[in-house]
């Protein structure tokens, strides 16, 4: 058995946190020397154009020696972005009725709306 695989043997309390298509794991393991450690895993699915899935895992392992840094880190910036923006979720893939603000631009004939996305293409007639 590979040593990464011994590392993570044992899991002594879990919590999953289920977010859209991700999926967070926060484990508590115990190493060889019968010491804690953290790991948060993300877990996010990617659907293929023929129905198929695959997922991705991205992990963080979190020492004891860490944790009191960490907490402080993350409780300052998730308090800077709750603070500057708010709890709602503003975004178009979170939100189904999340709507895009147009900028107008007025021309001789009409408005037409602008937006960082928009892409004017021609079509030949065949």
């Amino acid at each position: 058995m590979r040593e990464h695989d011994m590392l993570e043997k044992e899991e002594i309390f879990s919590k999953v946190l289920r977010a859209g298509r991700r999926t967070y794991f926060f484990d508590v393991r115990a190493t060889k020397a019968d010491d804690y450690y953290i790991t948060i895993t993300e877990s996010k699915k990617f659907t293929e154009e023929d129905g198929s899935f695959h997922f991705k895992k991205h992990k963080i392992y979190l020492y004891k020696e860490d944790f009191t840094a960490f907490a402080e880190i993350l409780e300052e910036m998730t308090s800077y972005v709750l603070n500057h923006k708010g709890e709602e979720v503003i975004s178009e893939r979170h939100q189904k009725d999340f709507k895009k603000e147009y900028v107008t631009e007025k021309t001789d004939d009409d408005f037409i709306p602008q937006t960082s996305t928009f892409t004017n293409i021609e079509f030949d007639d065949i």
